[in-house]
């Protein structure tokens, strides 16, 4: 890591502008890892010209600096010493209309944490071990730069990715660096809280709709849900990013140990969310063959076609898991 941290840093004060990308629907993690690489850079020379991209970002992260500087468009044609690409675990995760901001970039950069992450980069840091992007993040952070702001995006980072410190991927080193962002003194519990837990009032409701038509299989140990636009756009409900942490809700079904939560895009297709609770059901190894991908316990994928077969199929591939444990 030393070596990687060298070299990260030594681009980034090489580079006169410099983009950050993260993936579609960018959650706590992506935005937090962006955030935090664009307030180090800050940190290190406020002067730097620095373009973070991201399609429509959920407003409960604009308690992070330079949220508000978050470039929703690509309709400046341009080209940057530098890319920094975060919590990606492939060129595909990053939305088509800013590939060309890595593929015109003269040196590129990954950070990132899936274990399905082949590397798509002329310089990468991958831990699959890690908890979150934010917490390599930090590993490359020169620590005489690091700030409030950068604390606070790091923090975010690691909240989302550890489900509020729950996951098996926590650890001693998560709760340390998750220790010394808290020594900065913002408030932690209200972070957690707006950005993790709260939901509006159509929220609430469409969630108490979803787990009103939950399923199990497998005797109770695989739940899951499905939501149409249709349903969606009954309660007032038109965007993904207004559905985080359904499939949490789903997945602390009691006697369950894996939980799936599957939404309607506008192309018809749906984007599935998997979780699991034990490493006898590796949820990444089920994601990889729907076009998707992630971690052991928490992955997501896309099903195309007919939802019901793509679900059956799904299904039967966990129980085969569990019967094989």
């Amino acid at each position: 890591m030393k070596n990687q941290r060298q070299k990260f840093n030594q681009m980034i004060r090489a580079a006169e502008t410099i983009c950050v990308l993260g993936h579609v629907n960018p959650d706590g993690d992506c935005i937090g890892s962006t955030l935090g690489v664009y307030n180090y850079i800050k940190a290190i020379d406020p002067s730097k010209k620095v373009g973070v991209y991201h399609d429509n970002p959920s407003e409960k992260f604009d308690y992070l600096n330079g949220f508000d500087s978050i470039i929703h468009d690509n309709a400046v044609e341009k080209s940057y010493d530098l890319c920094v690409i975060c919590d990606c675990a492939e060129k595909g995760r990053i939305p088509q209309k800013y590939h060309k901001y890595l593929d015109n970039a003269k040196e590129t950069f990954l950070i990132d944490h899936h274990m399905t992450n082949e590397g798509f980069c002329e310089n990468a840091v991958i831990i699959p071990d890690i908890s979150s992007t934010a917490e390599v993040l930090f590993d490359l952070i020169d620590e005489e730069l690091f700030n409030v702001e950068i604390a606070k995006c790091i923090y975010t980072g690691i909240i989302h990715d550890t489900g509020v410190f729950k996951y098996n991927s926590t650890t001693e080193r998560t709760m340390q660096i998750a220790g010394k962002c808290m020594s900065y003194g913002f408030d932690f519990g209200k972070i957690i809280d707006d950005s993790f837990f709260a939901m509006n009032l159509l929220q609430k409701k469409l969630l108490g709709y979803v787990l009103g038509k939950i399923e199990s299989a497998a005797d109770g140990q695989i739940v899951y849900a499905k939501l149409t636009n249709k349903e969606m756009k009954e309660y007032g409900i038109t965007d993904k990013k207004y559905l985080d942490g359904f499939i949490d809700n789903i997945r602390t079904t009691s006697g369950a140990v894996c939980g799936m939560f599957f939404y309607q895009m506008p192309d018809g297709n749906y984007k599935g969310s998997l979780r699991s609770s034990t490493d006898k059901v590796n949820v990444a190894a089920i994601a990889k063959e729907f076009k998707g991908g992630g971690h052991l316990r928490a992955s997501g994928c896309t099903v195309e076609g007919n939802i019901e077969e793509g679900i059956a199929k799904i299904l039967a591939m966990v129980e085969d898991q569990l019967r094989n444990e």
